[in-house]
């Protein structure tokens, strides 16, 4: 019933509820400005394309959190606007623009029906080969089930909560020493972005910059 209303209804925007786009143009100007965000002991340079509040936020939220997976089209299109034109990002020598997603928990995925920072990955790497940028995913990273969820932890949690669950996965790696851009919805403490970042170096990859959704005040 649900996918027969979905086909016969216009899609709302998830921003401002206006009919016609999972995300209208104006909401999606809201996510067309990336700026450095606090990097804390991220080791790379992280930017975000908006502050985690107003339309961003119920923009990130109603595809995490809410089942809009038709908004990593548009998400994704944003990302892809951002990448080549962060100052320290930096393709492989081929050309190549390798994305890696921050993971997620298992549990947490089936829930969102999959993941959906891959999902997003993927549309944004669709997005900049249409733009004519060379790009591939890399799921390089596995958290496991034994991490939290770190709503509400603070930086000191939030690492702890890592340490020693955030590993490499052999399936996704990018070619060997490769640079990658980290994506991610939401940076707070910017604990997860250190955590993959290291556990990246560890595996000879370096971070050349991070690019998230949003980031937290």
């Amino acid at each position: 019933m649900k996918l027969a209303l979905d086909l016969l209804l216009p899609a709302l925007c998830a921003g401002c509820g206006v009919a016609g786009a999972a995300c209208c143009a104006a909401c999606l100007l809201d996510l067309a400005r990336p700026h450095p965000a606090p990097r804390g002991s991220a080791g790379a340079p992280v930017y975000a394309l908006a502050a985690y509040e107003g339309t961003a936020r119920r923009l990130v939220l109603a595809y995490k959190e809410r089942g809009r997976r038709d908004l990593a089209d548009p998400l994704g299109r944003a990302m892809a606007a951002a990448v080549p034109h962060l100052p320290e990002a930096r393709a492989a020598p081929d050309g190549t623009w390798w994305l890696v997603p921050a993971p997620s928990r298992r549990s947490a995925s089936r829930q969102r029906g999959g993941a959906h920072l891959l999902r997003l990955a993927r549309r944004c790497a669709a997005h900049l080969a249409r733009a004519g940028h060379a790009a591939a995913v890399a799921p390089a990273l596995w958290l496991s089930s034994r991490a939290r969820d770190a709503v509400g932890l603070d930086r000191d949690q939030r690492a702890e909560n890592l340490s020693g669950r955030l590993r490499l996965d052999p399936r996704g790696h990018p070619p060997p020493g490769a640079p990658v851009v980290l994506l991610d919805d939401v940076t707070t403490t910017g604990a997860t972005i250190a955590a993959c970042t290291r556990t990246l170096a560890a595996g000879g990859w370096e971070v050349s910059a991070a690019l998230v959704l949003t980031a937290a005040r």
